[in-house]
């Protein structure tokens, strides 16, 4: 438990450092005194301290071993309050009086609250931030250009508009303010969760667990509060006469001028100032580039302009120009994604920026070539009525990112390779796909991945895990790239897509299972093309299948009833591999940790076939519009009650025993 003795002395001590000390140049650095040595606190004590008290601190290593934090091994992230590098170390390189005291803030003992619902409340929120692992991702452009220093400065500002934006999507915006200053932990929650609920697997269920007390109702701000405590209210707007309207990606509804009616108001309405601000912003960061980034010029221009009109189709035609080729930067700032809504159909504010990492050009070279042959292949397998036809998507670029923002950034892990846009004629050209490079890459991560892959392998099997980036990001670039393949996001089925002939959340589902699988299948295709060797593929394939323990840990369905799409294909895909003999549960023999009894052994010879079988059924499902045998993959692996789910509680139980990445930003430039 976090030390509420900490809790209240740290708003003291920072409104005490910084009052008075504005942001023009006669501010005065804050004091400094004699340097300790601060080696009482482990890294990774200090790191999960920092969460809990809600300062933008982070011990990214322990670079020359003392056991001691310095300065020079300690990040400050953004995003956050305080997050000025120097309120935290002085112009000499040394730590201000604000960080000593905020260190030994950190060591104070406990003192208990004596309200009992309020001292659960609290152990339950210090209980939802243990199960994340604040997990750094860096970024030093301090030899950057003035353009590109500029570039970032502004785009700085639009991921804090964006994060407004969002919120008031989630219809969480402001409640934040009604967070005690001395509840450090609850303020943390809210802010990694973007909402005061707890999104943890072990303490998502928990009524008590909120970062507000009282515990607001679950609304979005998307629909009419007061329709939202029907769970059927989506199907029956979706029966509206003015439907169309109302499911559009980029609009609110609200209530009709009739008892019953509803209207659609678009974003640019409803948010208008919002959106106003964020147009400013990207045109102030396109103004500092040169012809050198004109393309990424001209896409910071034309989504300035989408931000005012609600047309996106401009800002994403400007989009799919840039690309590994002609900037060294990737930008995205635009609402994408429906997963985070109940209903799936409002596209959600997100910002990512990036670095291009130049090493997919050479993957673009290997698989460009083969894009129609992989359209081909698998038009085929998916059958009537889809019909191959002309792909002209670009094969991933790689990124390191450098931020994520609104709906991109998520409280436990990321996103690691996305397709867009989801709609439109620029989706149905083929979009832009990238992966990302610089995530999971970190020390800790792959220490922490290699443990549980060997709580639930098998020797045998776990000898051919591994924990570099190689293999995800190959699973990655397959999974986005077939996104762009088979029946996808536009494809209909007598005139109807797949939002309306499955539901908005199943055909989220369906199309994550598709690309999923699709990138499992591939793997083996370009095996046989000669572009992976059988040793590389079975070590590609096992991480697929420790990708599928990690999203099945975190359960089905979210504590309001909403499917975990990730979570629900990986439990269909490994239940599949199950019923083909290609994955087999142990129960007699030990895992390769050598401490867990019952293990998972995978055979390599028999995943192929299995992996092809499950491929075929699933792009018959999309392609046919069969919602019947969707849900029939539903009941059996995701809701069934046999040993699936046995098999499903072993794995979140020894999963679960590490925190999940957390990712936190820092950007020095």
């Amino acid at each position: 438990m976090t030390s509420m003795r900490a809790a209240l002395l740290l708003p003291l001590i920072l409104a005490a450092a910084l009052s008075g000390c504005g942001k023009g140049p006669a501010s005065e650095p804050p004091k400094t005194d004699a340097a300790p040595v601060f080696n009482t606190i482990p890294r990774v004590d200090f790191n999960r301290r920092a969460a809990e008290l809600f300062v933008p601190l982070f011990w990214r290593e322990d670079s020359n071993k003392n056991g001691a934090l310095e300065a020079n091994e300690l990040a400050i992230l953004i995003g956050m309050p305080h997050a000025d590098r120097a309120i935290w170390i002085d112009a000499s390189g040394g730590f201000t009086l604000l960080f000593k005291e905020t260190y030994a803030a950190m060591k104070q003992a406990d003192l208990p609250l004596t309200d009992a619902a309020e001292q659960t409340r609290h152990r339950l929120a210090v209980e939802e931030l243990a199960q994340g692992r604040s997990t750094l991702v860096e970024s030093d452009l301090t030899q950057a250009t003035p353009a590109d220093q500029n570039l970032v400065t502004h785009l700085l500002n639009v991921a804090a508009t964006i994060e407004k934006l969002y919120a008031r999507q989630k219809g969480v915006f402001g409640m934040g303010a009604r967070i005690p200053a001395d509840d450090t932990a609850s303020a943390a929650v809210f802010h990694r969760n973007q909402s005061p609920y707890c999104e943890a697997p072990k303490t998502e269920k928990e009524e008590a667990c909120s970062a507000l007390t009282p515990k607001p109702p679950r609304a979005v701000g998307l629909y009419p509060a007061d329709i939202q405590g029907d769970a059927t209210f989506c199907d029956k707007l979706a029966k509206q006469p003015n439907a169309a309207e109302l499911m559009g990606h980029f609009s609110v509804v609200v209530q009709g001028d009739k008892p019953g009616a509803y209207k659609a108001v678009p974003y640019t309405e409803e948010y208008r100032d919002d959106m106003e601000s964020v147009a400013k912003e990207l045109e102030a960061a396109a103004g500092g580039l040169g012809d050198d980034e004109a393309a990424l010029k001209a896409y910071l221009l034309a989504s300035a302009n989408s931000f005012r009109t609600n047309d996106w189709e401009p800002a994403d035609v400007a989009w799919v120009a840039m690309g590994a080729q002609n900037s060294k930067w990737y930008v995205r700032v635009a609402p994408d994604e429906v997963y985070y809504e109940p209903c799936a159909w409002k596209a959600g504010f997100a910002l990512q920026l990036a670095r291009i990492n130049p090493e997919s050009i050479e993957w673009q070279k290997k698989l460009d070539p083969l894009k129609r042959d992989m359209e081909n292949t698998l038009a085929a397998m998916a059958g009537k009525p889809y019909k191959a036809r002309e792909v002209n998507f670009k094969i991933p670029d790689f990124i390191d990112v450098v931020l994520n923002a609104g709906d991109q950034r998520s409280a436990h892990g990321a996103t690691v390779g996305q397709s867009l846009p989801n709609w439109g004629p620029v989706a149905a050209k083929g979009g832009r796909t990238v992966a990302m490079t610089n995530l999971y890459t970190d020390a800790d991560s792959r220490e922490q991945q290699a443990v549980l892959m060997s709580s639930m392998f098998c020797p045998a099997t776990n000898a051919l895990a591994t924990t570099t980036p190689n293999e995800s990001l190959i699973n990655s670039l397959l999974h986005e790239a077939a996104h762009n393949l088979g029946p996808s996001h536009d494809y209909a089925v007598r005139g109807k897509k797949g939002d309306v002939l499955f539901g908005g959340p199943l055909a989220s589902t369906l199309e994550e299972l598709k690309a999923q699988t699709s990138s499992m299948y591939l793997a083996d295709w370009l095996r046989d093309k000669g572009t992976f060797t059988e040793d590389e593929v079975n070590k590609i394939q096992l991480r697929n299948i420790a990708w599928m323990f990690g999203h099945i840990s975190r359960g089905m369905y979210t504590a309001d009833g909403t499917p975990r799409n990730y979570s629900q294909l990986a439990a269909m895909q490994l239940g599949s591999f199950i019923d083909a003999d290609a994955v087999s549960w142990r129960a007699d023999q030990k895992a390769a940790n050598g401490t867990d009894l019952g293990c998972v052994e995978v055979d390599f010879k028999k995943l192929p076939a299995a992996v092809k079988s499950f491929e075929t059924a699933v792009l018959g499902i999309k392609a046919s519009g069969d919602k019947a045998r969707a849900t029939g993959l539903i009941a059996k692996y995701v809701d069934g009650k046999d040993n699936y789910a046995d098999l499903r509680g072993t794995i979140a139980e020894r999963y679960l025993r590490a925190p999940k990445a957390s990712f936190v930003y820092s950007v020095s430039y």
